[in-house]
C-alpha cells in the first residue's frame, strides 16, 4: 500500500527586518526619518515636533526599540546627495543596525521616483521594510511597490510643482525690484531686520581701498597681496584673497546701488543645477536700489579698464601685451622704431651692473627687425625730471595750452542725453508688458530694449571719459600753479600721475603727459 502523500504547513517564522540577534525575544530596531523643507521658523517647529512624535511613537510599542532619528534640517528631498543623516541612516541599515525604517510620507523620504524606488529596493533586499504613515503603505507589503511608483512619481510631480511656483515667486519679486542675496560672504553689505542692504563701514572702506589701488594702475594680483599683507579678511572671512575674489568686486554692479538679478538659473528642479544666465531667461537690472559704496563714474572708470588691460598692445606679429604694474614705467616706454614696449632688464656688461630698458624686438621674436637703443632707467628718470621742469619753466605758456585743450573737451559733448535714452526705455517696458502674447513684436521690442542699454552705457562712458580727461587737465593745471621751483628728484608717484607715455627715438624722447601736452626732449 502506497503511502498517503501529506502536506505540512510550516508557517513564516521570521519577522521583517528581524535578524537573529543574541537573547530570546529581541526587539524590533526601529529609525525613524525626517526632513523640513526650509528654515523657517514654523518649519522648524515641525522639524522638532517630528523628532519628539517618533520618540513617543516607537517607544509605545513594547517589541520595538529605538535605533535612533535620523533628522535632516532644510535640506533638499529632490536627491540624496547632500541629505547627510538620509546617506547614514541607509549605511546603518546596510550595517545590520536597523530592522524597519518609518517616515511621515514619500514626499519626506524623497521626491525623485528612481531615488525612492532604488533605496526602498536596496533596504528590501536586506529585509528591512519602510513605513510611510501618511500614505499607510509598507514596502514589504505586496501591493507596497506599486502603490510606492504611483505615489513617488506624485511626488516628484509635486516637486516640479513646487519648484515651478518657486521660480514664479522670484520673478515677481524680480520685477518689483525685491533683492534676494545671500550676504554671508558679500564684502561691504549686510541685511537689517526688513532685510534691506545696508552698508557695513569697514568692509565698504576695504572695497572703495580695492577700487581706488586699481585706478591707481595696481594689478589684482598686487591688491590681493597688499590685502593679505596687511590681515585684511575677505567676504568669507577668510585671510586667503584669490584674484577671482578682487574681479568679483571690481565687476560687481551693486557695488554703485544698482542690481543685476536673476544673472543664474535653474535647469534642472531635480538636481538644482545653476547656471550662467545668457539670455535664456529675463533679467531685471534695478537701479539705485540700495545705498552705493562706489560712485557710478568710478565704477564705470573701471569697467573701461578692465576692458583695456585685457590687451595693452597687439605687437605686429600678432601677439598681444598684457597689462603690467610691476614698475612705473611698465606699459609706458614705447619704441618710436617698431611700435613694441621697452621691457625692463637687469643688464651684468663686462662685470658692470645695470638695470636698462630695451625694445621686446630685441629680446624674443616679434616677425620684425629693431635696432632700437638700450637706455639706463637712470636716463629716462632724468628725461622725465627734464621734461616736467620743462613745463614748469613755461608755466603761463603751458596753461593756456591746458585751457584749450579744455575747450577742446567741452566742445565733444554727445547731443545724445541719458534723459532721452532712459524716458524711451520706460516707454518700451511699457510696450514690453502689452506685447506678452505676440512672440515677433515682444522679441522685437526686447532687440531695442538691449540696444539701447548698450547706447546708454556707450554714452555714460563717453561722458565720464570727458570728465576724466578734463580731471586731468585740471590736475596738472594745479600742478603748474603749486609748484614754485623746478624738482631736483624723480618722483615716481608724480610721474605716475601726469604723464602717459613717453616714445624712445635714436636722437630723443618724446613725453606725452596725460593732459594731452606732448614734449621732445633730447639728450
Amino acid at each position: 500500500m502506497e503511502d498517503k502523500m501529506t502536506v505540512t504547513l510550516l508557517p513564516a517564522r521570521k519577522k521583517a527586518g528581524l535578524t537573529k540577534r543574541d537573547g530570546e525575544n529581541p526587539k524590533l530596531r526601529v529609525a525613524a526619518y525626517c526632513r523640513v523643507s526650509t528654515d523657517s521658523d514654523e518649519q522648524e517647529t515641525s522639524y522638532e515636533a517630528q523628532i519628539t512624535h517618533y520618540t513617543a511613537y516607537i517607544n509605545s510599542h513594547p517589541d520595538w526599540e529605538l535605533a535612533g532619528i535620523y533628522a535632516d534640517d532644510g535640506i533638499s528631498g529632490t536627491n540624496t546627495k547632500k541629505r547627510e543623516e538620509f546617506n547614514r541612516m541607509i549605511d546603518d541599515c546596510m550595517a545590520g543596525k536597523i530592522d524597519k525604517v518609518i517616515t511621515k510620507s514619500i514626499s519626506r523620504f524623497a521626491r525623485n521616483t528612481v531615488d525612492c524606488l532604488n533605496f526602498i529596493r536596496k533596504l528590501k533586499d536586506k529585509n528591512i521594510p519602510v513605513y510611510f504613515e501618511k500614505e499607510n503603505i509598507d514596502s514589504m507589503d505586496s501591493k507596497g511597490e506599486i502603490m510606492l511608483t504611483i505615489m513617488a512619481s506624485l511626488a516628484q510631480q509635486e516637486s516640479q510643482s513646487l519648484s515651478q511656483n518657486v521660480k514664479l515667486g522670484l520673478q515677481y519679486r524680480y520685477q518689483q525690484g525685491e533683492i534676494q542675496i545671500n550676504c554671508a560672504r558679500f564684502l561691504g553689505y549686510t541685511k537689517n531686520e526688513k532685510k534691506k542692504l545696508i552698508i557695513v563701514p569697514e568692509e565698504a572702506e576695504v572695497v572703495k581701498r580695492i577700487y581706488r589701488e586699481y585706478l591707481e594702475g595696481a594689478s589684482m594680483l598686487k591688491i590681493a597681496r597688499g590685502l593679505v599683507a596687511d590681515g585684511i579678511l575677505n567676504g568669507a572671512g577668510r585671510e586667503k584673497w584669490h584674484t577671482s575674489n578682487i574681479n568679483q568686486i571690481l565687476r560687481n554692479e551693486k557695488y554703485i546701488g544698482d542690481a543685476l538679478l536673476q544673472k543664474t538659473y535653474t535647469t534642472d528642479f531635480l538636481t538644482k543645477t545653476r547656471v550662467k544666465n545668457h539670455g535664456i531667461v529675463p533679467q531685471y537690472y534695478v537701479e539705485n536700489s540700495h545705498e552705493a559704496i562706489i560712485p557710478r563714474e568710478i565704477f564705470m572708470q573701471v569697467q573701461e579698464e578692465l576692458i583695456r588691460r585685457r590687451i595693452v598692445h597687439t605687437s605686429p606679429n600678432g601677439k598681444n601685451r598684457t597689462f603690467s604694474s610691476t614698475h612705473s614705467f611698465s606699459n609706458m616706454i614705447i619704441c618710436g622704431g617698431c611700435g613694441e614696449f621697452f621691457r625692463r632688464i637687469h643688464w651684468n656688461n663686462r662685470g658692470k651692473k645695470s638695470i636698462v630698458w630695451r625694445c621686446i624686438s630685441r629680446l624674443e621674436n616679434t616677425g620684425q627687425f629693431c635696432d632700437a637703443r638700450t637706455v639706463l632707467e637712470s636716463t629716462i628718470e632724468q628725461v622725465l625730471i627734464t621734461a616736467i621742469n620743462k613745463t614748469l619753466c613755461d608755466k603761463d605758456a603751458f596753461l593756456s595750452i591746458l585751457k584749450g585743450n579744455i575747450e577742446t573737451v567741452l566742445s565733444h559733448e554727445n547731443d545724445t542725453t541719458l534723459t532721452d535714452i532712459d524716458k524711451r526705455l520706460d516707454e518700451l517696458q511699457t510696450e514690453l508688458v502689452k506685447l506678452a502674447n505676440s512672440k515677433a513684436e515682444y522679441d522685437k521690442v526686447g532687440d531695442e530694449i538691449y540696444r539701447l542699454r548698450d547706447e546708454k552705457q556707450k554714452v555714460q562712458l563717453e561722458i565720464i571719459g570727458r570728465d576724466e580727461l578734463k580731471k586731468r587737465i585740471d590736475d596738472m593745471g594745479d600742478f603748474l600753479k603749486g609748484q614754485p621751483t623746478a624738482i631736483t628728484k624723480y618722483d615716481e608717484s608724480l610721474v605716475r600721475r601726469l604723464i602717459e607715455k613717453v616714445t624712445v627715438y635714436e636722437d630723443k624722447f618724446t613725453v606725452e603727459f596725460k593732459s594731452g601736452i606732448s614734449l621732445d626732449i633730447r639728450e
